[in-house]
């Protein structure tokens, strides 16, 4: 590792994803499979909001400002996972460490607080639809997604510069296939309490935060459901809000296996396969989950399908 004033690392080495060379290709293939779905997937979606005038609803606008968030999310990741498995290029300059890090936390932290938002849209929407348009004006949709932009870049801006206060002089090998925040603390000589204590309080609360909103409305949906007289509605119910919550459980279980029961251990292969989940499959999946299964999307697909064959 070169250092300069035995502080200063000018690159990382990524370990990448613990595979076999013979099983590079098929993993490699996976993976790009996965990518472009999740962005080709998330453009749809939001190319369909866009198109479609049905669709402007506090609801999708929500749902195209997670799908973009998806296709950045992805996109922090897995385009150098490629590169690292087909070109065997496992380097990574200081500052394109630093830069991922920030635009992973920012993005993660992001779909975090749209789920969020999400969740409360769909608990004022069935709760109490008879005042839906006047709670969720669009002047206050705006100030969610703005807020969660301001609260997010903070949040990515404390963690990235109190990391880069800290002296790297013992190994510059990333136990991992990104440059995850508590992979780099684990290679820093200098004191982390200070990062560990803001990880545990300010990160802590971001993630709670959200959660209880997300597990508050859908237990109080949950709950207005049993009450409806319709069993097809209460179907319904409980099939849309069981599709979210196994999204909600797969990313939230993984991001904090990863982050406060085993962040500050020695790395094994379990960290890396939560890091894929969280970071590439639930991605991935959103599209399928929030909109592919959706009869409006679905509808708009159409009419869509249905012009352009028309201008044929």
């Amino acid at each position: 590792m070169r250092l300069e004033n035995q502080s200063t690392v000018f690159e990382f080495l990524l370990l990448g994803l613990p595979i076999r060379p013979e099983q590079q290709n098929v993993f490699f293939t996976l993976f790009l499979a996965m990518y472009l779905t999740t962005v080709l997937g998330n453009l749809l979606i939001i190319l369909l909001i866009r198109l479609d005038s049905h669709l402007h609803t506090p609801m999708y606008f929500f749902l195209s400002h997670l799908a973009f968030t998806d296709i950045s999310f992805s996109s922090v990741t897995v385009p150098r996972v490629l590169m690292n498995i087909q070109a065997q290029q496992h380097s990574i300059s200081y500052k394109g460490c630093i830069s991922q890090m920030y635009f992973f936390i920012l993005f993660g932290c992001l779909d975090n607080f749209l789920l969020a938002v999400m969740a409360y849209d769909r608990y004022v929407a069935i709760c109490h639809p008879l005042h839906y348009i006047t709670v969720m004006r669009e002047e206050l949709c705006v100030c969610l997604v703005a807020g969660s932009w301001f609260f997010c870049c903070v949040h990515a801006l404390l963690h990235t510069l109190l990391l880069i206060q800290l002296s790297f002089c013992a190994s510059n090998i990333v136990p991992n296939f990104f440059c995850d925040l508590t992979a780099l603390l684990k290679l820093s000589c200098s004191d982390i309490s200070l990062n560990k204590l803001v990880i545990f309080t300010e990160g802590g609360l971001l993630f709670i935060l959200p959660l209880s909103i997300i597990m508050g409305s859908y237990i109080l949906i949950g709950s207005t459901a049993l009450k409806a007289p319709s069993t097809k509605r209460l179907i319904k119910t409980f099939s849309t809000c069981g599709s979210h919550l196994l999204v909600v459980s797969l990313y939230y279980g993984t991001v904090a296996g990863e982050y406060f029961f085993s962040s500050l251990q020695n790395s094994s292969d379990r960290d890396i396969v939560a890091s894929i989940m969280y970071a590439v499959v639930t991605p991935f999946l959103n599209p399928f989950i929030y909109s592919l299964r959706n009869r409006d999307i679905k509808q708009a697909l159409e009419i869509i399908v249905t012009r352009i064959s028309c201008f044929k």
